[in-house]
């Protein structure tokens, strides 16, 4: 009859929705897994992390120490101050940095659609370090005290960002033009930068080599809430912005078409990522990498859908770097390694490999 054959028909219909409706879960589910996968590891790797080093501290007798030091117990004593004072804020900078530097470097690919655009493509790196070697080389600082090398660094890693604002005013903000502009100023501070470390005396040049490579070595507390701050702020606003980000991958032109300005977008989130970039840098150095090889690896897992992309990349940057920090602090025990140098000879061939058994095409 054909009443019976209509309602077959919307028995299939009905079971072809179901079945689309539990792949799309699926598919959601598999990212989420990812998510909590690398926030799992963080965790595991940061409580391994903080029983490690050339002073030895058993696991367990590690942990007492952190408890002790919170109920106000042997504060002062060695032990504590390895495990409090040096161990425990490097640990929270390379997961605010990692997280922050993966979330700027996913921003800057999908805003740019460039695969290699990273947070240091646009001179953030090089303005910072000929800030740092200025105060450290020249003994030139723009205000004193104890965080002069930092608010060195600081200021002159905005004036890359300040350069292509003011360029993207005159001219279309497109992705090349912020890019070029970014590599353009990113030369001329590196130049600048030379020139000031062929004068320099060895003691000097030592201090700005190691600042330039990138090193967790030198946080203090004091550091933690700054960056933590500007990271919690960058990341939220981000987020907010992931859905208009989202469309910009159908072009300028289909993103007007959608409402969303395209170079206003781009602009601020640029705006946004120099902030993070500039606040990790200042404290840090220049740690490479993490921008570039973790928002790749992670749209390898779960896409390039930029609401997803933006947590799983912040909780996989985070336990990248805590590994690279890891391994440069065993290796070659008790020499420690400055966790840019690691994350150059982990991200290079990882990226590489992973590039290579792809089997699909993420861009």
């Amino acid at each position: 009859m054909p009443w019976k054959k209509y309602e077959a028909d919307l028995g299939t219909v009905g079971s072809e929705e179901a079945a689309m409706v539990r792949g799309y879960s699926h598919y959601v589910f598999r990212k989420y897994i990812f998510i909590l996968i690398c926030i799992a590891g963080a965790i595991i790797v940061a409580g391994l992390a903080i029983t490690v080093g050339s002073y030895g501290i058993g696991f367990f007798e590690a942990y007492q120490l952190l408890l002790n030091h919170l109920m106000g117990v042997d504060i002062g004593s060695t032990k504590d101050i390895v495990v409090w004072d040096i161990r425990l804020p490097r640990i929270l900078a390379a997961i605010i940095a990692g997280a922050g530097l993966a979330v700027a470097g996913t921003t800057m690919q999908s805003t740019m659609k460039n695969p290699l655009a990273d947070p240091y493509t646009t001179g953030i790196s090089s303005g910072a370090s000929f800030g740092a070697t200025m105060a450290i080389i020249l003994g030139f600082t723009v205000v004193g005290g104890s965080y002069a090398l930092v608010i060195n660094a600081f200021i002159f890693s905005l004036i890359p960002m300040a350069v292509i604002m003011v360029v993207s005013t005159v001219k279309h903000a497109s992705p090349t033009t912020i890019i070029l502009s970014g590599l353009a100023v990113m030369y001329l501070f590196n130049a600048m930068t030379t020139l000031m470390m062929l004068t320099a005396d060895p003691n000097a040049l030592a201090e700005a080599y190691t600042w330039q490579v990138g090193t967790l070595g030198l946080i203090k507390w004091e550091y933690i809430p700054i960056m933590f701050t500007v990271i919690l702020i960058g990341c939220v606003v981000l987020q907010l912005l992931a859905s208009k980000i989202n469309v910009l991958t159908s072009g300028d032109e289909g993103a007007k078409s959608l409402g969303v300005d395209a170079d206003k977008l781009r602009l601020f989130s640029l705006f946004v990522v120099s902030l993070m970039a500039a606040s990790i840098v200042s404290f840090t150095g220049i740690i490479g990498f993490i921008g570039l090889v973790c928002p790749h690896i992670c749209r390898m897992f779960i896409g390039s859908d930029i609401k997803y992309l933006l947590p799983s990349s912040a909780a996989f940057g985070a336990v990248f770097l805590l590994i690279c920090d890891l391994v440069g602090r065993t290796i070659i025990a008790p020499t420690v390694l400055d966790v840019g140098v690691i994350t150059a000879f982990v991200g290079g061939p990882t990226l590489l490999y992973l590039l290579i058994k792809q089997k699909k095409e993420v861009w």
